[in-house]
């Protein structure tokens, strides 16, 4: 058996308010955190001229000496401006061109179009952005943390700033955060928490964050996984229940339709989705497996213009995809539940090809069901029938045909169309219609591989998975994505494309000429 990856720590926080019953104390605090956003912007500088992290952080070193900050400040301002540097070039960006207190802030003030009080908003929100943090790091050594000591009075919980030259400024912390009790319990141990304060609209606001050790696993994938796929239209969620051998046990499916549309704010909204997760998590817990997700992922979202159309940008926007998979994560890792994220690579067309008509199945369902067995490290295999298939050179040369007219009758379109919005959802078609033409044109890669690409010494080919999904789907069964995929039972046993062949005319809801094709 494989050795198991030690298991990452859980974070967990709180946030708070803080309340100064002295004004004098809030006005040191406001100073310090004006030298120590000063310091961070001083670090970033100094990092990006190859300055090393020992050197900035000497008593003797600016970030000392000018901004005023004792040695554990200044480190913890290094910290952050290395974090924000690492951020800039994991996204791809400058990062010389880092505007500090946001970019869109000082474009609107580059701007001058403001006047009266919504220019002073927009500068106090800048400064506030700017010049209002402060952050330290919690130290197991030090019993808590050094310079931001929380201490638990009369049933009170206080916060001790130290101002860098031996006096201190103590604020009162306010807050109903269900994990209260858990910071209390940290502070009277004298375990580490880390503090970070943040200025906004005159307040100061605290976020207390601390590690703690994971959950004894009590579900794993020893036992099978439960499976999951987030799906946007019906707006739902899929489940399938896949045993340790990748058979399939159960599957089910939950409406998330009165998350998004009963609930009439973004706090009920999100007290149903946690629910969700409750009842994923409770699930796996009962049946004893695993948890199953797609790895994290951007989704493109569409906007106005751009030819996407009104009711599908709707559906897009609406769509709490990520949002659910991290509240079933955090929940699960609380629970004791093992969690398994897979690449999501052609898990919803292998889903669709090969197991919604091989078991009659929903394509969202066949979809978890490909999850679950690529949690569980099954490899999916080509049928025979689709290699007969993708071996008829007749049946190529139909879907491109198809592909070739259907991108003229774009391109037509497209030179006739005056408005801007169904132009741009032409081009968007055009562009899907040139892939597929680039894939039926390219050779094949090894029919079981998630990539595309052949093992040995045989040049790189198209994903026969993605051949077979363009060639199928919109030229034979007339839509991208199929609702009814039991025709495709033909092909997948027997390879018949014999039959298709024999007909006069494009096949049933296909074809280069066929008139009602739909796209979506």
């Amino acid at each position: 058996m494989p050795k198991r990856g030690k298991r990452k720590a859980d974070f967990q926080g709180v946030h708070a308010l803080l309340v100064f019953p002295f004004a004098e104390d809030f006005h040191l605090l406001l100073d310090l955190m004006r030298r120590f956003s000063a310091a961070v912007r001083y670090a970033y500088n100094r990092l990006l001229e190859g300055k090393p992290r020992e050197e900035l952080k000497r008593q003797e070193s600016p970030l000392c000496a000018f901004f005023g900050l004792n040695t554990r400040y200044a480190d913890d301002a290094i910290l952050k401006a290395q974090a924000l540097l690492d951020s800039a070039r994991e996204l791809g960006e400058d990062p010389r061109k880092v505007v500090f207190g946001g970019r869109k802030l000082f474009e609107t003030l580059k701007r001058g179009h403001l006047s009266g009080k919504p220019l002073k908003e927009v500068k106090r929100e800048w400064r506030e952005k700017r010049q209002g943090t402060l952050y330290s790091r919690g130290d197991k050594t030090k019993g808590g943390n050094l310079n931001l000591r929380l201490e638990a009075e009369d049933g009170a919980l206080w916060l001790r700033v130290n101002l860098g030259n031996g006096s201190y400024a103590w604020a009162l912390v306010k807050t109903s955060h269900p994990n209260l009790s858990a910071l209390v319990e940290r502070v009277h141990a004298s375990l580490p928490y880390n503090v970070e304060l943040s200025l906004k609209e005159g307040k100061v606001h605290a976020t207390f964050t601390w590690e703690e050790e994971p959950t004894p696993l009590a579900a794993t994938k020893e036992n099978g996984v439960l499976a999951l796929d987030v799906n946007s239209d019906p707006y739902h969620l899929a489940l399938a229940l896949v045993s340790p051998d990748g058979n399939l046990r159960r599957h089910l499916t939950l409406s998330l339709e009165e998350v998004v549309d009963r609930a009439e704010k973004r706090g009920a909204k999100e007290l149903l989705l946690w629910k969700m997760a409750h009842q994923v998590v409770a699930l796996a817990l009962e049946e004893g497996v695993a948890i199953a997700t797609e790895r994290l992922r951007y989704l493109r979202k569409s906007r106005r213009g751009d030819g996407s159309g009104r009711a599908f940008r709707r559906k897009q926007h609406r769509f709490a995809y990520a949002s659910l998979l991290r509240k079933v994560h955090s929940l699960a890792r609380k629970r004791g539940v093992q969690v398994v994220e897979v690449n999501p690579q052609d898990t919803s067309t292998i889903g669709m090809l090969k197991y919604a008509p091989q078991l009659s199945l929903s394509k969202d369902v066949a979809a978890a069901y490909v999850i679950g067995r690529r949690a569980l490290g099954f490899k999916e295999k080509l049928p025979k029938g689709y290699q007969k298939l993708l071996g008829d050179g007749a049946f190529l040369v139909q879907a491109w045909d198809f592909y070739r007219a259907r991108a003229e009758e774009l391109r037509t379109q497209k030179r006739n169309e005056r408005d801007r919005s169904r132009r741009n959802r032409l081009s968007r078609e055009l562009k899907k219609a040139q892939g597929a033409l680039s894939l039926l044109s390219s050779p094949l890669g090894s029919p079981g591989s998630q990539d595309g690409f052949t093992e040995g010494r045989k040049r790189p080919g198209a994903n026969a998975w993605r051949v077979l999904r363009v060639g199928t789907f919109l030229p034979l069964l007339g839509r991208e994505v199929p609702r009814d995929l039991s025709p495709l039972k033909v092909f997948l046993h027997r390879g018949a494309w014999e039959g298709w062949r024999g007909c006069l005319g494009p096949p049933p809801g296909g074809g280069p000429k066929c008139a009602n094709v739909h796209f979506g």
